[in-house]
């Protein structure tokens, strides 16, 4: 089964790469390895999830943003890949969490993409992480993500 199929099995959809809310592009290949710029919670061009852990947003709104944040950052590995078929493993994830200073549930937060990775790809989805807390993101998301994947050799 392709990804894009389990994806659906599990109720969601690859989107279309976001646009760049600046001067950058959404990911880089460099060899095997897929760098993702860093990915906000944005659904049909409109930023989801605005505001901070801890002040105005739950754990579970932080979670369901970075899932969503996961999602277009496969998307920007399936644009520079051409084909999620060509993922072997994903190999790091970087998560900024726009939280309050006492706010401490940054890993929770980020678990969001990490267990979606995990529900996708199996063992390929196990992936060294950092989840940082930060005092404001981009357009005041609630979270930002970055990814390195590992792809075949084209």
């Amino acid at each position: 089964m392709s990804l894009e199929q389990r994806l659906r099995e599990m109720g969601l959809e690859l989107p279309a790469v976001p646009a760049p809310v600046a001067a950058y592009i959404p990911g880089v290949r460099s060899g095997q390895l897929i760098f993702t710029s860093g990915q906000l919670p944005m659904v049909q061009g409109e930023l989801r999830y605005k505001g901070r852990l801890g002040e105005n947003l739950t754990v579970e709104e932080g979670y369901e943003a970075a899932r969503i944040c996961a999602l277009n950052a496969l998307a920007v590995v399936k644009e520079l890949a051409g084909d999620l078929a060509a993922v072997e493993r994903i190999v790091k994830v970087v998560g900024y969490v726009n939280s309050t200073d006492d706010f401490t549930q940054q890993p929770q937060v980020i678990n969001g993409a990490s267990e979606l990775l995990g529900e996708l790809l199996g063992e390929a989805g196990r992936h060294a992480r950092a989840a940082v807390g930060v005092n404001t993101l981009p357009l005041g998301a609630a979270v930002e993500l970055e990814m390195i994947v590992q792809v075949r050799a084209q």
